[in-house]
């Protein structure tokens, strides 16, 4: 087929907002990191989550500010999920301060609260101290057990950062993902449930935690009439031609979260009747944006063409944003999806749909299994729902045309 079909790629608003206000920054010159964009764009996120809003170049410099305003320090320990993507983790390295991973329950596939706790008290009891924060993560949009981790975290007063890069929209109880824990994290990626094209905020409890943010983002400069610096800073701003992007996405951002929910229900009920498939539902209670939509494979199923799983060596980027990656002449890892999901997963991109595996649990990537040596508490939940696990294409551009052929797909590689 000639169109290819991509898991989540946002899309511009029907006014095509985002190139007016991108036209207006550049006639005005208003390029750098400030301008009426920015403040527009931040204004408009205060609006939708009810708290300041500091907007910054990637989700992943929201993560490292939120830890640095939680006071983490070099030496400390920082309790994140494991079943998540690097840039939950990677920022706490940046500090010098310790990953220690939990694993996950199997009912929203995030931090098992038990693990959590049981965490907490053999931290305390080998180190001496409390670790520092405590990162829960929105895996594919899905809320975490927020009302479990936050009466656990008051308990032994320790600071929650809710990274929900994926879970913009995503509720519990009716209360915003995001705003639960003292900080919150979003994304605005090209794949994310609105773009600035890269981009992400962190959610502040005050005006002043944003403003203190803001100057960290700003290279921590003191007010002298020349340049005074008296801590690290970074050069992580949001560009007013990216957040003049996000100001027209914000336009869509509901209906944006209607769609991926929508494609989640098609698929929810496509392979309700389907033996070896498992359709990933939200909790009563809980609203999911359903950023990706996934599945998992019984690792008795069978699926035309596995056989040509792992075969050969990967050399490029699957799935993701791609851009450079190192390949090598390996073909297995020693925790690798199941022969089957890899299949379907070769089967779909033949077919010109684009599919994922799941995110490869932290305590199982090399650079924290072997070089950090990083702690885990584990108790086999993410590896075996990794093993299994695979990430369909819900974005705006996926049609319910491009979901029944999707379907028919994989009922037909069975």
């Amino acid at each position: 087929m000639a169109e290819r079909i991509y898991l989540s790629l946002a899309h511009m608003s029907e006014a095509a907002l985002e190139k007016k206000y991108m036209n207006e920054a550049v006639d005005t010159n208003w390029v750098a990191p400030l301008g009426p964009n920015v403040d527009a764009f931040e204004q408009q996120l205060q609006d939708f989550f009810g708290k300041p809003v500091a907007v910054l170049a990637s989700g992943t410099a929201a993560v490292h500010l939120a830890l640095i305003a939680a006071g983490v320090e070099p030496g400390d320990e920082v309790l994140t999920q494991s079943f998540t993507f690097c840039a939950s983790a990677h920022p706490i390295t940046y500090i010098g301060a310790h990953p220690i991973f939990i694993d996950s329950e199997p009912d929203t596939w995030n931090m098992d609260p038990q693990l959590l706790e049981e965490a907490i008290l053999d931290r305390k009891k080998k180190k001496g101290r409390l670790p520092k924060a405590i990162l829960p993560v929105y895996l594919y949009g899905m809320p975490p057990k927020m009302d479990e981790i936050m009466a656990i975290a008051r308990k032994y007063g320790i600071t929650v950062v809710e990274d929900a890069a994926e879970g913009f929209g995503s509720r519990i109880g009716g209360q915003i993902g995001g705003t639960i824990g003292e900080y919150g994290i979003l994304s605005f990626n090209g794949n994310k449930m609105i773009t600035t094209s890269g981009g992400g905020a962190i959610i502040c409890p005050s005006a002043e935690a944003r403003e203190r943010a803001l100057w960290y983002a700003t290279q921590a400069r003191e007010a002298y009439p020349y340049y005074q610096h008296e801590a690290i800073g970074y050069n992580y701003r949001m560009s007013n031609i990216c957040a003049g992007i996000g100001r027209g996405q914000m336009t869509v951002a509901r209906d944006h979260i209607a769609h991926h929910r929508h494609v989640a229900q098609l698929y929810k009920e496509a392979f309700g009747d389907v033996d070896g498939i498992t359709f990933h539902d939200e909790l009563p209670g809980m609203e999911s944006n359903f950023w990706l939509s996934t599945i998992l494979l019984d690792e008795k199923l069978k699926v035309k063409g596995e056989e040509q799983a792992y075969t050969k060596p990967i050399q490029g980027a699957v799935g993701g944003a791609a851009g450079v990656v190192r390949g090598g002449d390996a073909i297995h890892t020693d925790c690798e999806p199941n022969r089957n999901v890899e299949g379907l997963r070769l089967t779909l991109s033949a077919a010109g749909i684009e599919s994922r595996p799941l995110w490869k649990p932290m305590h199982r990537q090399p650079i924290y299994q072997t070089s950090l040596k990083s702690v885990a508490y584990v108790n086999g939940v993410s590896e075996s729902i990794f093993h299994r696990g695979l990430c369909l294409p819900s974005g705006p551009m996926v049609s319910d045309e491009h979901v029944d052929m999707i379907i028919r797909c994989i009922k037909d590689a069975i």
